[in-house]
């Protein structure tokens, strides 16, 4: 800890800039889960006017600065009085609104570079009564991501039967998805992506008997 104390206090820099930190001190530094350690998103807030014109006298100059003391973090300009706005608007309204001053809401931006930043994705998982979406790390084999909705699925894991969400979107249906050959059939060695709608196959654990 005291070469992050003299890397945060005399070197007054954050402890995600450290280029060597090896996997004993990461494992660490984890621990503590210090703020400095973590992906920054700038979220820089705009009037409605300056947002829909897409012009700020301040925005250039936060971006140097972001670019000078933060390299490689993300800027997102957005309007908190556009998205209140859109709390109060019904479907049909917020399209209209969007069409006549030709800009769109920053919001499902700000919440996929954050699931980016945080090494996270989502797949989902479709049934009868409901559509979930489940939230893993980048680069979780599907086994694991079965044993996000229950142990018994990880443990019991046969295979996991895969469509993309953007051929579902563009077929409009399962079975055209399969008709088209895109509903795939993955083992255990699969990498979940993000997107990813999945049906699990499983056998059931057996309980061992009592003597």
């Amino acid at each position: 800890m005291s070469k992050v104390k003299n890397w945060i206090i005399d070197e007054k820099k954050h402890v995600r800039f450290y280029p060597d930190w090896n996997d004993k001190e990461i494992e660490v530094l984890n621990k503590h889960l210090l703020l400095t350690s973590k992906p920054m998103i700038y979220l820089v807030n705009l009037s409605e006017k300056d947002y829909i014109r897409r012009k700020n006298k301040w925005l250039i100059k936060i971006k140097e600065w972001v670019d000078k003391y933060d390299p490689k973090a993300l800027v997102i300009p957005f309007s908190g009085a556009i998205e209140l706005k859109f709390q109060e608007m019904d479907e049909e309204e917020q399209t209209k609104y969007l069409e006549e001053n030709k800009t769109q809401s920053a919001l499902a931006k700000i919440i996929k570079t954050g699931f980016s930043s945080l090494q996270l994705e989502y797949f989902f998982t479709a049934g009868v009564d409901e559509v979930r979406a489940w939230t893993i790390k980048k680069g979780t084999k599907a086994p694991q991501a079965a044993g996000k909705i229950h142990t018994d699925f990880e443990k019991g894991f046969i295979m996991a039967e895969v469509m993309k969400f953007e051929d579902f979107k563009a077929e409009g249906c399962e079975t055209a998805v399969k008709s088209a050959g895109k509903y795939r059939q993955q083992g255990r060695n699969y990498i979940v992506e993000d997107g990813d709608i999945i049906f699990f196959k499983f056998n059931t654990p057996q309980q061992s008997k009592k003597k």
